[in-house]
């Protein structure tokens, strides 16, 4: 049984998420997210004018006559959700959570991915992998999906980004497109991300909520790290401080940046009090350009 709300919420979500397939990305996600290339399908005999390239020794030795190998693109893909369930993702000074933002972002893929005829899975993870979901398609498992984000309760708090990606290579080795959902609260993980961008089409979306970036004056506040349990009292109408809480959370926007670029690895970063929408269309029109290139 679903708690009172969660129905209705996981309702509303794949409504809108399916609304926004067919009317914003449904040519996007098909441009942006290609397939492996060309498979082997089958063997024929060999018809005057076909490349003589394409004959396939083997049978044509065993036939007695030549044969050509016929090929095909390979477009069906394995989408990947890797969603962060740590600590922060609690927090939402807007009308959602960071983790409720991600879900709706996740659903959009996994909704697009069924739309093509793709397998959606999905890893949810904090300071190590707390459940796995197997590939598959079909409206009913997106919305189990759907469900588990925002039902899930990890018994991790912190974040763990390169136990992930360690994790989810040992169990996917053929190529996918990986999905972070992340508020990116972690370091030491760009080897890890390299690496997996090497194998995998892997895309970032860094999820943050306003109130990370800059304070309004509330005077003396007491704040608690949701990942670590610190406890620290600020002085929120101090300007002092406050600018040089934007100077710091800037500098790490662009360090992020600046990771995600070193991996080569396509990113958009998506606001709890914004309408993610336009950012995710303008993501997609960016990485079909840069494809064409």
């Amino acid at each position: 049984m679903l708690p009172p709300g969660i129905a209705d919420k996981i309702r509303l979500i794949e409504i809108h998420s399916k609304k926004q397939v067919h009317d914003v990305f449904s040519g996007a996600y098909k441009s942006v997210f290609k397939g492996r290339g060309i498979e082997f399908s089958e063997v024929r005999e060999y018809l005057p004018g076909d490349d003589v390239r394409l004959i396939d020794w083997n049978v044509t030795a065993r036939m007695g006559r030549p044969f050509i190998k016929l090929f095909q693109e390979e477009r069906q893909l394995t989408v990947m959700l890797m969603v962060d369930l740590s600590g922060s993702g609690l927090f939402g000074s807007a009308k959602i959570s960071k983790n409720e933002l991600a879900c709706q972002v996740g659903a959009v893929f996994a909704f697009s991915a069924l739309r093509n005829s793709d397998k959606v899975g999905m890893i949810l993870f904090t300071d190590h992998v707390e459940k796995y979901v197997v590939p598959a398609k079909g409206n009913s498992h997106a919305l189990s999906l759907i469900r588990d984000v925002l039902m899930f309760r990890p018994e991790g708090r912190n974040t763990d980004i390169s136990g992930a990606f360690r994790w989810f290579s040992k169990v996917q080795k053929k190529p996918a497109v990986v999905i972070i959902l992340s508020d990116f609260l972690d370091s030491g993980y760009e080897k890890n991300l390299r690496l997996m961008n090497q194998r995998h089409d892997v895309v970032a979306i860094k999820i943050h909520d306003p109130r990370e970036r800059s304070f309004p004056s509330l005077g003396l506040i007491r704040l608690e790290d949701a990942e670590t349990g610190e406890i620290s009292l600020l002085n929120t109408s101090d300007p002092g401080f406050r600018k040089e809480f934007a100077k710091k959370t800037e500098e790490t926007e662009l360090k992020w940046q600046e990771t995600m670029k070193r991996a080569r690895v396509d990113f958009v970063s998506l606001s709890t009090d914004e309408d993610y929408i336009p950012k995710l269309a303008a993501f997609f029109k960016r990485r079909a350009l840069s494809m064409k290139q």
